[in-house]
């Protein structure tokens, strides 16, 4: 189970780190340019992970409703990103765009049950599930890519970008890791074991500490080396980020745990070998990047506002 673990990681990672020096070095000034096409792939998979749990208890929400409102979703937050004649607004302002975005995929939810009501008992079951999934998968993920363009009107911007993203990534990532591995070898007392028998309150601790190194990393030994000097923070902000990411995260995971233990399945999918579904990798950082945006836009870490 391990080696498939680590191979499946591998087969992740060398891609992103690829797709990270060219979106760095290489993005026309469009910091995200080349993430885009792929957080819209996962975001499409992720989508038809979800259809797939609901139909497993036979719920059935209209498919391409859930597929066009998660992907105008994650097109209203990137328009700054793809559409040629717009500046990268504020983070305001892309929040706005996301909120027409969600209104809209309700929209689209509510017509289609409209369009294929046949009697009473199902309607309002199939869309509230419709809408949910297009906020967990389109609205949460929608917050990845706006950390991508966190910073504005600063010229290390695309600096700022790339480390609000990997710092995210990073922390939940590595929390991930150091929770299996202490709780491997060192679990004992049990967190949750209704929603995941195997995370333990160590295996919790141990990622926790492992978030606080990946944070202190990433801030004080990259953030210097990509922006020429030491980041802007408040005192001691890189172990507040991870205080803050780190548990957000694995609640993340807890709750895709809830979701697939709710459906009596497994793995969301077969997709990564060795990993599951495209929601067993994405859970963490679904709930973790807003937390991450949040520390930026209020000055905990990064440039103060």
């Amino acid at each position: 189970m391990l080696k498939w673990r680590l191979i499946g990681s591998i087969a992740i990672v060398l891609p992103l780190c690829g797709l990270s020096w060219l979106d760095f070095h290489y993005n026309f000034g469009r910091p995200g340019i080349w993430f885009l096409p792929l957080v819209l792939t996962l975001a499409v998979l992720a989508a038809e992970e979800v259809l797939n749990l609901l139909r497993a208890k036979q719920l059935r929400p209209i498919g391409w409703s859930c597929h066009v409102g998660t992907f105008l979703v994650l097109l209203g937050a990137a328009l700054p990103i793809w559409w040629p004649f717009a500046s990268v607004p504020d983070q305001a302002d892309q929040a706005k765009w996301t909120l027409f975005a969600l209104a809209f995929g309700a929209i689209l939810a509510i017509l289609g049950e409209m369009r294929r009501y046949e009697k009473p008992g199902q309607s309002m079951i199939h869309l509230g599930l419709t809408i949910f999934a297009i906020f967990y998968v389109g609205g949460l993920l929608s917050f990845v890519t706006r950390l991508r363009v966190v910073v504005q009107g600063d010229p290390d911007a695309n600096a700022y970008g790339m480390l609000a993203l990997l710092s995210m990534i990073v922390v939940v990532k590595i929390s991930d890791i150091g929770a299996f591995f202490v709780g491997s070898a060192l679990g004992r007392t049990k967190l949750v074991p209704r929603l995941s028998p195997g995370k333990t309150v160590e295996g919790t601790l141990g990622g926790l500490a492992a978030s606080c190194l990946g944070s202190y990393v990433m801030f004080m030994w990259v953030a210097p080396w990509m922006l020429g000097r030491p980041l802007e923070s408040i005192p001691l902000g890189w172990l507040l980020f991870a205080l803050l990411v780190s548990p957000a995260g694995m609640l993340g995971d807890l709750a895709e745990s809830m979701f697939k233990r709710d459906m009596e399945t497994k793995d969301s999918s077969t997709w990564l070998i060795g990993l599951g579904g495209i929601l067993d990798v994405l859970d963490s950082m679904l709930l973790g990047a807003p937390v991450a945006l949040m520390c930026w836009e209020t000055g905990i870490i990064g440039p103060g506002r």
